[in-house]
């Protein structure tokens, strides 16, 4: 894979990155967030804002000053990690628009005994759309239409939107030209990353801009390389399985040696996202059920 790296995240500027189309992004850089996360406003006369991002003053101001006294019909929401969807509130409130999304939080997966969710800090749990938008359904605005299309994977409520008749999609943190996205059960799930990356890879869209870093201009070429980075992850896994790792801490210092050891810890949970899959489809086995703590064997 070839990351893109280069961006300027311009804070509290709007910046025109489509006909119609402007992003704002937050100042909250982080290893995880990149140099912040991205909230879109489309439309000229009666607009849309896609994800509104975090709790920010700054940010707050930003959006509303780029809004104006324009109105603002609806506000969709990604995935309820408190980077993007908590805002959604209090901007709805001051401009009367209606918030939609999949749904609110939830995980792929019931938790196991014993297994704590090391994501609930980043879950907005108290997030709750006024429309919950089904797989598919379009919302009309003012020059536009936005069309929902439900990508879990990252979360279990993750929808990506697309601007129709343009070619353009809002990829949130489904497919991002900076890095790979984080999958780490329980609120996320490997095997429904891959079945929603198949999802995009059917679809014939020009641009994707996402919620962190630049755009994605050739989707079809880079959805692909996502995909096979992430069989040739699965296979590393296995191999370092052959060759006699028994524990996630064991495979994560191997196959991620030049990774920044602040991402360790999702870099942890990502294998034990593939390990989840492989087990599930009898490539590896566990002893027990899949735990970040578990002991692997090959199948």
């Amino acid at each position: 894979m070839e990351f893109d790296t280069k961006f300027d995240p311009r804070y509290g500027q709007p910046v025109e990155v489509a006909p119609g189309v402007r992003r704002l992004t937050v100042n909250n850089p982080s290893p995880f967030t990149f140099h912040g996360t991205n909230s879109y406003i489309v439309g000229a006369s009666s607009l849309a804002v896609v994800d509104p991002g975090p709790e920010d003053e700054a940010h707050l101001r930003a959006l509303l000053g780029a809004i104006g006294n324009r109105p603002v019909s609806h506000i969709f929401v990604s995935h309820t990690h408190r980077d993007h969807s908590p805002l959604a509130g209090r901007l709805a409130a001051l401009t009367g628009a209606t918030v939609c999304a999949e749904g609110p939080h939830r995980a792929a997966r019931p938790l196991r005994t014993g297994e704590l969710n090391p994501l609930d800090a980043s879950a907005d749990t108290d997030f709750k759309p006024d429309m919950f938008l089904a797989d598919e359904q379009t919302v009309e605005g003012d020059g536009w239409s936005i069309r929902a299309i439900h990508t879990p994977g990252h979360t279990a409520n993750h929808c990506a939107f697309a601007l129709e008749g343009t070619g353009i999609v809002f990829s949130a943190d489904h497919v991002m030209a900076w890095s790979t996205t984080i999958v780490a059960p329980p609120d996320g799930a490997m095997s429904d990353f891959m079945a929603s990356l198949d999802r995009m890879l059917e679809r014939d869209d020009r641009l994707l801009l996402p919620g962190h870093g630049g755009a994605v201009a050739r989707p079809r070429s880079f959805l692909r390389g996502l995909k096979t980075h992430r069989k040739m992850r699965e296979r590393a896994i296995l191999e370092r399985l052959s060759s006699g790792d028994r524990t996630i801490r064991e495979i994560v210092r191997a196959i991620y040696r030049d990774t920044d050891p602040r991402l360790h810890g999702a870099a942890g949970l990502s294998v034990l996202a593939h390990l989840e899959d492989l087990v599930s489809r009898g490539r590896a086995r566990a002893e027990g059920e899949p735990s970040i703590d578990g002991i692997y064997h090959p199948a």
